[in-house]
Formats: structure tokens, sequence, C-alpha cells
């Protein structure tokens, strides 16, 4: 797989490389984004290597993506040129919307003012362009409706941004890895991407497709099909893991303080007087197939961070919690069951949590006839439970729990039902070496009860270990780690920019879209964004500003 050369300069005078895609598309890509002028001053362009190695680089990327879940995917989709416009046969259902649309028919979404056209607009998601996104491409879609997408989308190639996604594993990123036994919570059409519909692409690997719902794996080969069939290879690395990403140097209006310089001053001055600008060094290692870690070092003017927040289970940290009868997430209770490690155990299974991943495990318990206990913190009215949002239509086996939630609470006049109990507003105190716990309800009332396993869902937090203060700084609560609900990424709401880092943008989970029918609408910000400097830059050349690039 060829990759964006590592030893060469853009600027200047090339070596000689050989690679079996041509000299002419790597050169044009780079046109295609710094525009025609940039041809007056490069003669020839470096050719690729063919390795899907990342080696030390000089070239200094528009941006980098760190994370290829369907985050990354849409995002280095949009970036390599496709360009969303409304149908020419398209009437979308809200009014108000529709008339702003036909306003700028011509235009991409993309080149359209994100702001005016969110206004007004009503979702499941606190981002605005999230909810405008997902709207344009699920219309009513929470009314139970199932129209269709009101875009079509075109391959602009002169609009593509030159970029790499980098990732632990293929394209698809945590899908690769969750419990196989469960259904996913949205319905299938709703985990698809721009551009390929995921009923016609699962149509053609099933037989039989019995409702919407559909697996895991099935998700994760779609995501990695995906990137093949839309041609975005070339920007995708796997196997990669990030250590560090730092800022080289910021601009006066940002408030240097003299702090953050790591490059010499005289560096720094050539730096600054290019088109772009090499804001961020990106650092990590690439596992090679033999097992070893090679070492590489990227460039970037725009960081995405896109890595989701599935790396870190969060814990009760309470006393036991190490035990190795402790889960602390589905592939590991998975594996305990389908390994048969729980079966005719009659002592029951403890879950912890009130999230749809704590409702999974008690459906994979539930089904095969693991009794549970259920604790929560939470009241089973508490308007902010998940289940509160899910229609009971489309979410059956959910609102099931739910049921049971209400319903079969534990009460000090009966004994553990066989099947489920639930213990609402109550908390593990602590876990014994024996398989004991302790609970604790509001009023100090104390249990005891003996268990055959127990597993802790009450929820994760990304590893942002790569960044400064492990990138707390960049969240709502800069001295609260960085958590999907409580403490996500501080954005702007239409670019996606962090407020208090400019150039590195984040999107999906971090910044509270953990629905992939939301995420995609951090895609569309960033790329406006990027597309909006982009024509700036061109402006600025044109007028005879600036003299190459780093």
């Amino acid at each position: 797989m060829p990759v964006w050369c590592c030893r060469c300069s853009l600027a200047g005078h090339f070596r000689n490389y050989s690679d079996t895609e041509t000299e002419g598309e790597i050169f044009n890509s780079f046109v295609q984004y710094f525009g025609d002028n940039l041809g007056q001053k490069v003669k020839a362009m470096p050719l690729v290597e063919e390795t899907s190695l990342l080696e030390d680089s000089s070239v200094t990327l528009p941006m980098v993506v760190i994370g290829n879940g369907p985050s990354g995917i849409c995002l280095s989709y949009m970036l390599s040129g496709y360009r969303p416009y409304l149908s020419s046969e398209a009437i979308h259902p809200n009014t108000i919307l529709h008339s702003k649309l036909e306003e700028a028919r011509h235009l991409s979404i993309v080149d359209q003012d994100l702001e005016y056209l969110s206004e007004g607009l009503e979702g499941r998601s606190s981002n605005p362009v999230a909810v405008l996104f997902d709207t344009l491409l699920h219309p009513d879609a929470d009314f139970g409706y199932d129209y269709p997408s009101v875009l079509h989308w075109k391959l602009e190639q002169h609009h593509y941004i030159p970029h790499l996604v980098l990732g632990k594993g293929p394209p698809g990123g945590a899908w690769h890895n969750m419990e196989g036994s469960m259904l996913t919570i949205s319905f299938g059409n709703w985990m698809e991407l721009p551009g390929l519909k995921f009923k016609d692409w699962i149509s053609s690997k099933r037989r039989n497709l019995k409702g919407d719902r559909v697996m895991p794996e099935e998700i994760a080969r779609y995501y990695k099909h995906y990137v093949k069939v839309m041609g975005l290879q070339k920007n995708f690395r796997e196997n990669t893991y990030i250590t560090s990403v730092s800022r080289l140097y910021r601009d006066h209006q940002d408030g240097d303080d003299g702090q953050d310089r790591n490059i010499s001053t005289q560096h720094l001055q050539i730096e600054k007087s290019t088109f772009i600008k090499r804001n961020w060094e990106i650092r990590g290692y690439q596992r090679i197939a033999d097992g070893s870690h090679v070492p590489f070092c990227l460039f970037a003017e725009n960081v995405a961070l896109a890595t989701g927040t599935l790396d870190s289970p969060a814990h009760l940290d309470i006393e036991g919690e190490d035990f190795p009868f402790v889960f602390h997430s589905m592939p590991e209770f998975g594996a305990a069951i389908s390994k048969g490690k729980l079966r005719g155990k009659v002592d029951p299974v403890l879950i912890v949590g009130s999230g749809l991943t704590a409702a999974d495990a008690v459906l994979c318990a539930y089904n095969n006839n693991i009794p549970v206990i259920h604790v929560f913190r939470r009241r089973v009215t508490d308007p902010s439970l998940i289940f509160k949002q899910l229609p009971k239509k489309l979410y059956p086996e959910y609102h099931k729990v739910y049921h049971m939630m209400c319903t079969q609470s534990y009460s000090v006049d009966s004994n553990l039902l066989s099947d489920y109990t639930s213990f609402p507003e109550h908390h593990v105190l602590s876990f014994t070496s024996d398989m004991k716990c302790i609970l604790q309800s509001l009023s100090g009332l104390k249990k005891i009860f003996k268990l055959s396993a127990a597993v802790v869902l009450i929820g994760s937090h990304p590893n942002l270990s790569f960044l400064k203060e492990q990138g707390c700084y960049l969240g709502h609560n800069s001295s609260q780690p960085i958590t999907c609900k409580s403490n996500p990424v501080e954005i702007d709401a239409y670019t996606y920019e962090c407020v208090k880092e400019a150039n590195l943008f984040a999107l999906g989970p971090l910044v509270g879209d953990n629905f992939v029918r939301f995420l995609k609408g951090g895609a569309l910000g960033v790329t406006r964004c990027l597309a909006t400097r982009q024509k700036k830059k061109h402006l600025f050349v044109e007028r005879g500003g600036g003299d190459g690039i780093a």
C-alpha cells in the first residue's frame, strides 16, 4: 500500500522513488489542495514508497486523523472530495429546512452556512451540525419513518485534502472488538456511512435478512469494505499506536507565552513563512508482522481526534475490584460464557450499570439462563435513563430489560428472583476473595450475595495519553478526565475545532455523539472548516502571499 513519502521535502528538488502510483497522481493531489500556483514552484513531485509502513516525514500534511472508526472513515470520505448536494427530486418533510436548502440548491452542503441550516432543529444530539446532517440523511427517523436521504453525493477530486487516518486495527475501530452475540443498538441503516447503503451491502452477504438489526461483526466488515470500495485505502494506516501529539509552536494570537517551542528559532522562522504551517508533531510506532515496533514521526497542520471512548473501561475504585471474577467489558463477559465458565452455575452474575452495555450484559446472561443481580445508582423513573430515549417499537429487547428493572426489584420481604433481580439506587461497597459482593442502599442498608461473576459496565474513558495533561485541558471541566457524557471535549458547535486548542478537532464520542448516525455531522463540520480556510489560502496565494509549503 502506498504511503505519503516520508523521506522527502516538498520544497525545492526531490529524490526519485518508485511506486505503482504515478508521479502525476501524487503531484495532482497536492496541486488540488494548494492551487495551481503550486505548480509554478514545484518542478517534480516525489514518488511514494510501495509500503504500508509509516516513516519519519519532512512533509507537513494538511490533516492527520487519529482513530479509524466510523468517525475517522466518514471524515476521510469527505476530505477525499465527496460532496453532498440536495437531490433534484427530494422534498424534506421539514418545510422550513427544505426552503433553506432550496435557496442554495446549486451548492454542496459543505459550502453552505451550517449554523443557518441547523437553526431550529431538534434531535438526540447536543451538537447542532450532527442533528442537521442526521435529518438530511434520515428525515424524521425518530418518528419511526424510513424516508430516503434527501442528499446525493458527488466526487469532486479538486476538493481533495491530503490526509492520513491512523488506527490500531483495521478500519472500523472498536467494532472489530465487540462481543458478537448481541444485536447492535441502532437499525442497520443508521449504522451506514454516506454513499453505500448498508442494506444493499448486507443483502449480498446474507441469504435471510430478518429485521433491521445486525451483528457487530457485520458492521465491522461493512466499515472495512467501505474504505476499500470508496477508494480511501491510500489514506489509512493500520497497526499504528500514537505516543505523543505536541504543538511545535503557537502563533502570537494563540497566546504564545514562549513555551511549547520544540523547534529552533531559525527553523521556526522558515516554517512560519511557508504556505502550510507545521503546527503538530505526531510520534508513535507501527507494529509489523513479526511483532516488532517501527517508530515514526509525522507533521501536520491540523489534527482530528476520532479515537472514541472505549479504550479504558471505568472502574468503581473499590476493594476487591481486581479479583479475576470481576469483568469490565462485554467481550470479557461474553468470552467467559462462550467458554462455558458460567455454565451450570447457581449463583447469580452481578451486573453493575444502567446503560445500554449493561442492558446487553443482562440480555446475554438472561438468554444463557444465568441468574442476574442488576445494581445501579439511579431510580427507575430517572428521566435521563437511556431507555427513556428509545422508541419501544424499535428497541423491544432494551425495553424488556427496562421493564424488568422496574418490576423485578429486590425487597426485604422476598428473596432473589430466579432469573433477574434489580437493585435500584444501590451501589457496590466491595468484593471479597470468596466471590461475594457487599451492596448498600441509599438508606445505608447493606446486603451480601454470593456470585458466580461480576460485570462492571459503568462507562469508559478515552485514552488520550498522547496529549498533554491526558487531554483533560480540552474538556468543559479541565480538572476532570474526558468522558462522553459528563465531560466531553469542548468544541466550536459548527467547526468541531477545540475551543482551547486551535487546529485541533474532535468528533464522535469525544464530543458526546455515541450513535453512528450523529457522529457523521462531525465530518461535515470539520470538512467545511478546512475547505473554508483552504479558499482563504488560495486567495492569499493569488494575491502574491506565501512562498511554498513546509
